[in-house]
């Protein structure tokens, strides 16, 4: 045995939309010895690359499987609609669903919302990627929902977005498997959460208990704290009777 030890990594997943540079400058400023790999992961797969250790923790949207990894919920975007900068509903500064009613919208299959009843029209067939749609709008072939965050990833030229006031929203979140709650794990969390580099990041941290002064005796009942026992109190000598003169 030559009793080397793998050199510690952290591995960090993120879906598309999310920015992760911010937290890893940070963790290259504190943790400048422990390399942190970005791992880029399509939202369908970001649960199974967290599942089967290909990454430690990841940016994910929301819903995670709450049985199996802890998530800490960091903002909820807005969601826009891409159209081509002629469509008629540039004219406004949003919409609704109701709106859309008689748009052919997209339905990308790594879509990210969770849809009751897709709005609009259906399209032939459903593009495989939000990017392919997003050359499918640009094409004038119909319109797309996604997050804002997704709208600046794919910007053209030729499209533009506008909010989409009751629509879905999406929710990104950090999360990683609850059973492998490494001291790195911590570490990230605490970047995330905005923990100074003095905090404990949230272990337990074991504490010196404070010294307790020491306590004074209290002077017997009927004795002074000089050693010297009171006049007129229970226990004092008698004094005796003054002598006559003759």
């Amino acid at each position: 045995m030559t009793g080397s030890q793998e050199t510690p990594s952290f591995r960090l997943a993120y879906v598309p939309g999310v920015t992760p540079a911010k937290w890893v400058r940070i963790w290259h400023e504190r943790l400048p010895d422990i390399p942190l790999t970005l791992v880029q992961v399509t939202p369908a797969e970001a649960s199974e690359v967290l599942r089967d250790g290909r990454a430690d923790a990841g940016f994910v949207r929301l819903p995670v499987d709450r049985t199996f990894f802890s998530a800490i919920p960091l903002y909820t975007e807005t969601t826009v609609v891409v159209v081509p900068k002629d469509h008629l509903i540039t004219a406004a500064d949003e919409v609704t669903l109701d709106d859309l009613a008689d748009e052919v919208v997209l339905h990308p299959l790594d879509d990210v919302f969770e849809w009751d009843a897709p709005p609009g029209e259906p399209a032939f067939e459903r593009p495989a990627t939000t990017a392919d749609a997003i050359e499918l709008v640009a094409a004038g072939v119909g319109l797309l929902l996604v997050p804002q965050s997704l709208a600046r990833l794919h910007h053209r030229r030729d499209l533009t977005y506008r909010t989409v006031v009751d629509a879905p929203q999406s929710s990104v979140a950090l999360s990683w498997p609850e059973e492998a709650t490494t001291d790195l794990v911590e570490d990230f969390i605490g970047i995330v959460r905005g923990r100074t580099v003095n905090s404990t990041r949230g272990r337990t941290a074991p504490q010196d208990q404070p010294k307790r002064p020491e306590a004074r005796q209290k002077p017997a009942a009927g004795r002074s704290t000089t050693g010297r026992t009171p006049r007129g109190r229970a226990g004092a000598p008698k004094r005796g009777k003054p002598r006559r003169r003759s």
